[in-house]
């Protein structure tokens, strides 16, 4: 993957609405259940400490306020893709659904598959935290 365009175009042309779009970010709107639920993904450009660039793909769960975070640690557990964060989200902090992938050798298929993953364990994991709601 040369850079966020190629990203942007692949996702454009598998049917996603990409909905935010700058030189490190994208926003993809994922409609899951038939149209019924949808749930934001991010897709971010990342640096480590030795300015080695990642992808990180991450959906927000729920608020942090009234969370079981005991609850959220076990659906976590279980899951084969992702890990949990809490990233603020208009000042409020909010759990987050996320991973970080290496970019060099990622290829757009697998960023297409995480945002698939990503987001359909968000939905599953915001529904049982917020009773069925669908915030994100």
């Amino acid at each position: 993957m040369r850079d966020f365009n190629d990203l942007r175009d692949y996702l454009d042309g598998a049917g996603h609405e990409v909905t935010l779009h700058d030189d490190d970010m994208l926003a993809v709107e994922l409609s899951l259940d038939q149209g019924s639920r949808h749930q934001a993904i991010f897709l971010t450009r990342i640096a480590d400490e030795d300015s080695r660039d990642y992808l990180r793909v991450s959906t927000v769960v729920a608020p942090m306020t009234g969370v079981d975070a005991r609850r959220a640690l076990a659906f976590n557990w279980e899951s084969q893709v992702g890990h949990l964060a809490i990233g603020e989200l208009d000042g409020v902090p909010h759990l987050q659904l996320c991973e970080n992938r290496p970019l060099d050798g990622l290829d757009l298929a697998e960023v297409h598959r995480l945002v698939l993953e990503i987001g359909g364990l968000g939905d599953r994991m915001e529904r049982t935290l917020s009773a069925g709601g669908d915030l994100f």
